[in-house]
C-alpha cells in the first residue's frame, strides 16, 4: 500500500478586508501579506480606500497582493457608496474587477424596498454576466428576527439557490443565521458554487462571523468536499475581529482561520 499524497486543490485561501473592520483597507492588505494569504477580497465601503481602484492598485502591487475578488457595496452602511442606483454599483464593481484582475464579484440580493432592482435582478444578472469574464456570485443571506417576528428583508429571496443564478456565493455565518441546512444548500448550489464566505456560527438572530470552528457549522466538511471535488475557486475568511483587545489577537484570529482553511483543504485530498 503506498503512502498517503496529499494533493492541494487550485482553491486560493483569501482574506476579506472586512476581516480587520474597524481597521482600513490598508491594514487589511498588510495583514494579509504578513500571515500568508493568496490575496485579499475587498469589500467595498466607507473607507474611501475600497473605493478608488487606483489607491488598491497601488496596495496590491506594493504588498504583491492580488485581488481576487470585489465585494459590492450592498450593505446598509453603503447605501450612497458608488452612487444610490443598484446597477450602477454592480457596474462600478464589474469595472474595478475587470481592471483589478479580479475574477468575481459579490452580491447580495435586494432589499426588498428596493423593488425595481428586485423586481429586475435575475435577468439583470444574467445580462450582465453574459458581458464579461469576471464571475458574479450572488450570496446568501437570512430572514432578519426580531423577538419571536422574522422579517423578510431580501427579495426575491434571502435563499438565492430559489433562483436561477450562474453562480453563487456560500457564506456560512448567513446559513447558521438562516438556520439552514449548510451542506443541503452546497447540494442545491451544486457545479455553480463558484465562491465560498468561510466563517462559523451558532444560529444567533445576529450574523457572527466566528473564527471558522467556534461555531456549529460544517466549516471543515465543506472544505474537505471542496478539496474532494476539485473546487478552483476562492475561499474567502470573513470574520468579525471586531472585539479584538489588540492588533495582536486579531492577527491571531485571522492566522488561526488561515491555519484551519489550509488544513481541511488537504486533509480530505489523500488517497492510497
Amino acid at each position: 500500500m503506498a503512502e498517503p499524497v496529499v494533493r492541494i486543490p487550485d482553491a486560493k485561501v483569501v482574506l476579506s478586508t472586512a476581516s480587520v473592520y474597524p481597521e482600513s483597507t490598508a491594514t487589511a492588505f498588510e495583514v494579509a501579506a504578513r500571515l500568508g494569504y493568496d490575496g485579499v477580497e475587498v469589500m467595498v465601503w466607507t473607507d474611501p480606500v475600497s473605493q478608488d481602484i487606483e489607491a488598491l492598485r497601488r496596495l496590491s502591487d506594493y504588498h504583491r497582493m492580488p485581488v481576487h475578488a470585489i465585494h459590492a457595496p450592498c450593505l446598509l452602511i453603503t447605501q450612497r457608496v458608488w452612487s444610490t442606483d443598484p446597477w450602477v454599483k454592480l457596474q462600478r464593481a464589474q469595472a474595478a474587477a475587470e481592471k483589478l484582475g479580479a475574477s468575481t464579484v459579490v452580491v447580495h440580493p435586494p432589499f426588498r424596498w428596493q423593488r425595481q432592482y428586485a423586481r429586475d435582478f435575475v435577468r439583470g444578472i444574467w445580462r450582465m454576466a453574459d458581458e464579461t469574464d469576471v464571475r458574479f456570485a450572488v450570496e446568501n443571506m437570512y430572514p432578519w428576527r426580531y423577538r419571536d417576528r422574522e422579517i423578510l428583508a431580501y427579495a426575491p429571496d434571502w435563499d438565492v439557490t430559489k433562483d436561477d443564478y450562474r453562480h453563487f456565493t456560500i457564506d456560512l455565518s448567513h446559513t447558521a443565521t438562516s438556520r439552514t441546512d449548510t451542506m443541503a444548500m452546497v447540494d442545491r448550489m451544486g457545479d455553480r458554487l463558484g465562491h465560498v464566505h468561510l466563517a462559523d456560527g451558532k444560529g444567533s438572530a445576529k450574523d457572527e462571523h466566528l473564527v471558522p470552528g467556534r461555531g456549529d457549522q460544517p466549516c471543515a466538511e465543506l472544505l474537505e468536499r471542496l478539496a474532494r471535488t476539485g473546487f478552483d475557486g476562492h475561499v474567502v475568511i470573513e470574520v468579525n475581529t471586531r472585539r479584538a483587545m489588540s492588533a495582536a489577537e486579531r492577527e491571531a484570529d485571522l492566522a488561526e482561520a488561515l491555519a484551519f482553511t489550509r488544513l481541511h483543504l488537504a486533509s480530505a485530498s489523500r488517497i492510497s
